[in-house]
């Protein structure tokens, strides 16, 4: 068995964070029935709980593709779990507990901890988005750790984002969200231009979350080609379909 992760504990300072901006994933820990429910139907509780295992394996591996001055964190839920994320996320992972409360406050709570233990910037990642590469989380590490303040948002093409990272923490930029709608990333960008923010947009990608965004990710990564883009999650995709349990044209 490997080792237990390292467990970030809030306002308790770890000096290998100075200097580094934390990638830091939003997740709930993958078990059948309690993730991707949303895609059940088509897929049954359990396949939907081993994609979302893969989405996060790739969402890790691209970080490590990142660079030295990125670390890769999970922000987990519910607490006492650390154990199910061995043999998914790399063993160099930190992992930090999610505070209570709806979205935006998990979102703020998340920045509020991750600056609290030292690092000098922090990008929280949904566990969504498998095929985002590692060179669009290094352009995110890079913008933050240069000099003057600013914000990174990762768009999604379902008006949400993917991303969002700063050099501290703006609260604005999680009030007065619609979150769960498709006015997420509009009204982000509103706070951020009413706080007069320098905001940096990365490439737009998108989230896997229904039939319809599956059966564009089946297209995506079943065509042949050659990207190496989210390998763990072409793997089962392949898998499934040899089985007969993709019902995606």
């Amino acid at each position: 068995m490997s080792a237990a992760y390292r467990v970030l504990r809030p306002n308790e300072p770890d000096p290998t964070a100075t200097g580094r901006c934390a990638l830091a994933i939003m997740t709930k820990v993958p078990r059948a029935g309690r993730v991707k429910t949303r895609l059940t139907p088509p897929l049954t509780p359990e396949e939907a709980a081993e994609l979302n295992i893969c989405f996060l394996r790739d969402t890790a591996a691209a970080i490590a593709e990142a660079g030295e001055q990125a670390q890769g964190v999970g922000c987990y839920t519910p607490p006492g779990e650390e154990a199910a994320y061995r043999n998914i996320l790399p063993q160099n992972f930190q992992l930090i507990v999610q505070r209570e409360g709806n979205f935006g406050e998990r979102l703020i709570g998340a920045m509020d901890d991750l600056f609290s233990v030292g690092f000098t910037a922090v990008c929280l990642l949904d566990s969504d988005s498998p095929t985002v590469p590692g060179t669009v989380f290094a352009e995110a590490a890079n913008l933050l750790l240069q000099p003057q303040d600013r914000v990174v948002l990762g768009p999604s093409d379902d008006g949400g984002y993917y991303l969002i990272g700063m050099k501290q923490v703006h609260r604005n930029l999680f009030k007065r969200i619609d979150w769960s709608t498709g006015r997420v990333s509009e009204q982000t960008q509103e706070r951020a231009r009413e706080a007069k923010l320098d905001l940096h947009l990365l490439p737009t990608f998108y989230d896997v979350d229904d039939g319809a965004t599956l059966r564009r990710l089946c297209e995506e990564l079943l065509q042949p080609n050659e990207s190496r883009v989210a390998p763990a999650t072409r793997r089962l995709l392949e898998q499934m379909r040899r089985r007969d349990r993709l019902f995606v044209s």
